[in-house]
């Protein structure tokens, strides 16, 4: 059991934040664990063939299937969103006797021969992990990133709502089933595996994270912010094919385009997004959405200095009525 003692303090500094750094770090554990059938088994054959000819040694020495991580690999975003570049930066510029430590402390836990050579020569292995991480992130995330930050956009949206519902406990009591809140605490049914506490008066970081299904992991060692990652709900919709509704009733009653927006909103996306998922200028689209929106078969919501549309409940049941299945049964 990992118990995080909470200070007044600590309450007042709980905070969201996505990360394609932590992205990153986790798929490459879910590439040992996840299976063809999993939940991220669409994800597992795209990607596949893309690592066929690269050399992964380096960060599964780093990542281990199971036990610990090393956490300056996973650095706290500073902000809400950040870019996977300054999560690099952040890696770059740790002190390298924490490297040396934490390093240390992953070969004893889980031994590899390619760990002492880092070890010897932090400033090194640093270069070659941001350098092996950014060649990995490239082939395999950034090309579904926007689909997986609108996944992680509507999860801090949900979990804003409930703190607006229900305050910081209704948060961190629906936050993940291995996670209770005591209070002036919260235990986290994992084994404890840190050498030290966190410092204290830092706040809480929460982070949803795609890859961390179906667990919850926490960083807890000093001098790392405290942060327990957990898996966003609506995950089984992220890797779901878009079925094509070009042929369909709903695109003879508003038009291919239109249709073809409705069938996107699986998932909230901005008008730039969506432009690239269907090929059309943002301003075509712009138009489409105002009148879908008028309609209300999509609804919109600021998230910064983007807009996010996604499906309406009308939406959804005008997307369903027109699947073959529905109309065979009618």
């Amino acid at each position: 059991m990992i118990t995080l003692r909470l200070s007044t303090d600590d309450v007042s500094r709980i905070r969201f934040a996505f990360s394609p750094v932590w992205e990153t770090v986790t798929s490459i554990r879910a590439l040992s664990n996840s299976t063809a059938s999993s939940v991220h088994g669409p994800w597992l054959r795209k990607v596949a063939p893309l690592l066929a000819a690269e050399d992964l040694s380096l960060l599964k020495a780093l990542i281990p299937p199971v036990s610990y991580i090393p956490d300056f690999i996973t650095p706290a975003p500073p902000r809400r969103s950040t870019s996977f570049e300054s999560g690099l930066a952040a890696i770059a510029a740790t002190p390298r006797h924490l490297v040396v430590n934490e390093l240390a402390k992953l070969h004893r836990e889980t031994p590899n021969p390619l760990l002492p050579e880092l070890i010897a020569k932090p400033a090194k292995a640093l270069d070659r992990i941001t350098s092996a991480l950014d060649s990995y992130w490239r082939l395999t995330i950034e090309p579904d990133w926007r689909r997986m930050r609108s996944l992680l956009q509507e999860d801090l949206a949900f979990r804003l709502e409930e703190l607006a519902s229900g305050g910081v406990e209704r948060v961190l009591r629906n936050l993940h089933p291995s996670v209770h809140f005591r209070g002036d605490r919260i235990e986290i049914d994992r084994p404890y595996c840190c050498d030290g506490e966190p410092l204290p008066g830092q706040g809480l970081l929460l982070v949803p994270c795609v890859f961390t299904w179906p667990a919850a992991l926490p960083v807890t060692a000093a001098p790392h912010v405290p942060t327990i990652t957990y898996p966003p709900r609506g995950l089984g919709r992220l890797w779901e094919s878009q079925e094509d509704v070009s042929e369909s009733p709903l695109a003879e009653l508003v038009g291919r385009t239109r249709a073809a927006i409705v069938s996107h909103l699986d998932l909230p996306m901005s008008t730039t997004h969506l432009a690239h998922q269907l090929g059309v200028s943002a301003p075509t689209l712009s138009v489409h959405l105002s009148i879908l929106r008028s309609s209300g078969v999509v609804g919109s919501r600021r998230d910064g200095r983007a807009v996010l549309y996604s499906r309406t409940s009308l939406g959804n049941h005008l997307l369903a009525a027109s699947r073959p299945a529905a109309l065979a049964s009618a």
